[in-house]
């Protein structure tokens, strides 16, 4: 027996055959013809289509359709968050500076009487103002006005005024304890007042007629 008759036969593999799929070119980087024209590769299956030719209809551009349904709904609820939580975050701010004002109404009380007596002097003076315009900066503004309608909203009416005559509706004859609110609209504390209704006008009885006297017979 010689010996290649001893050796055991080599068994003969295929040739690997490397396919590249990828759509672009990586020297050029320009697009295949097969992947730009929808043509199919020398190397793809026999009866095997494109994922990107697929029609709508297909499972594939049916899954891409729902995979596009669910960012869109998920872009949706994340922006509806981000408004949620900013509009919350602003409520909470506001809430935090109208609790700081609430406990400064009585010390603006105080100046606003100390003015009204004329007590509004010296260092007090200073501080007083001070006050005020730390408030205002915060977006505190003064209700309650004289002939003002009477608004039930921002007006509290603790006393019945004598009716206007003048007036068509209620209105504010006056402040009793001065309101406050906020820029934003929010109430702090409604306005006291005294509340005059319309009232009907008053006329003045006519003048007679000059030489409208009956003369005195005797």
């Amino acid at each position: 027996m010689s010996p290649e008759q001893g050796r055991p036969q080599e068994q003969e593999h295929e040739p690997i055959v490397v396919h590249d799929r990828r759509r672009l070119d990586p020297q050029t980087g320009e697009v295949r013809p097969g992947e730009q024209t929808g043509e199919v590769r020398p190397d793809a299956q026999p009866g095997a289509a494109s994922p990107e030719a697929a029609p709508a209809g297909a499972p594939g551009g049916s899954r891409e359709e729902e995979l596009l349904a669910d960012l869109q709904r998920v872009t949706a609820e994340y922006a509806n968050y981000r408004k949620r939580a900013d509009r919350d975050r602003l409520d909470a701010a506001e809430a935090a500076v109208a609790r700081l004002l609430e406990g400064l109404l009585p010390l603006l009380d105080a100046v606003d009487l100390a003015r009204q007596h004329g007590d509004l002097e010296g260092p007090f003076k200073g501080v007083g103002e001070g006050l005020e315009a730390f408030a205002e900066r915060q977006g505190l503004e003064r209700l309650g006005t004289v002939g003002d309608v009477f608004d039930p909203t921002v007006h509290h009416a603790l006393m019945q005024a004598p009716e206007d005559p003048e007036a068509s509706v209620p209105v504010v004859a006056q402040v009793l304890q001065p309101g406050w609110r906020l820029t934003s609209g929010r109430v702090l504390r409604a306005a006291g007042v005294a509340v005059a209704e319309p009232g009907a006008p008053v006329t003045e009885p006519a003048p007679e007629p000059m030489g409208s006297e009956t003369p005195d017979t005797e």
